[in-house]
C-alpha cells in the first residue's frame, strides 16, 4: 500500500487523536482496572506512531529503533499487570479500583 499521499501532519493528527482519546479513558474510568491498562497502552501506540512518523519523516532509523524498545516495556507492564490482576481478583473477587485503596505490603 501506498502512503506518499499522507504527510506527516496526517500521522500526527491520529496520533493526538489516539493519545486524546486514553487520556479521556484514563480519566473518565477509574472503576476497571482492565479498561486502565487498555487506556496506557493506547496511550504508548499513540506515542510509537509519534516516533515512526518523525522516523520516516527524517529519514532516520533511531524513531524505529526507540519504538521496539518502548513495545518491549509495554509488553512486560501488560504481562505484570494482568498477573497483578488476577492475583487480586483471587484474593478479593472484584477488581474495581475502589476496592484495591488499602493495599499494604
Amino acid at each position: 500500500m501506498n502512503f506518499a499521499h499522507l504527510s506527516l501532519s496526517h500521522f500526527l493528527t491520529v496520533s493526538a487523536l489516539l493519545f486524546a482519546l486514553s487520556v479521556v479513558g484514563i480519566f473518565l474510568n477509574r472503576k476497571n482496572l482492565i479498561v486502565l491498562l487498555m487506556a496506557i497502552e493506547l496511550m504508548l501506540l499513540a506515542v510509537n506512531m509519534n516516533f515512526v512518523a518523525f522516523s520516516q519523516y527524517l529519514g532516520d532509523l533511531h524513531g524505529q529503533v526507540f519504538v521496539f524498545f518502548i513495545l518491549t516495556v509495554a509488553a512486560a507492564e501488560s504481562a505484570i499487570g494482568l498477573a497483578i490482576l488476577v492475583l487480586l481478583f483471587r484474593a478479593r473477587s472484584s477488581i474495581s479500583v475502589e476496592e484495591l485503596n488499602e493495599l499494604k505490603g
